[in-house]
């Protein structure tokens, strides 16, 4: 079992990646499966790279609902689960 409480689970939401990263065999489902299975119970989702979307009000919430649907197919409980958009400048990697 982990010794951490919560975990921060990065999302890339540039078109593409997301959708790879959600895929049976893409490594946001890993990683959501192994943080869970290590019986990490709180999860900050930090939904990054809006400045590849223009800031696009509509593709981060498509993203939100598909995580949460996957994370509560995952056992995570909604009220244990945080969503926070990011981004560094545009483009610029910071």
């Amino acid at each position: 079992a982990a010794q951490a409480d919560s975990a921060i689970l990065m999302i890339d939401s540039t078109p593409g990646e997301f959708e790879t990263g959600i895929s049976d065999d893409g490594q946001t489902k890993e990683h959501t499966l192994l943080i869970r299975s290590l019986g990490v119970e709180n999860l900050i989702v930090a939904v990054n790279k809006l400045d590849n979307v223009n800031y696009s009000q509509e593709r981060y919430n498509f993203i939100v609902d598909e995580l949460r649907k996957f994370l509560k197919q995952t056992g995570y409980r909604t009220r244990d689960v945080r969503f926070v958009p990011c981004s560094g400048f545009q483009g610029e990697n910071i």
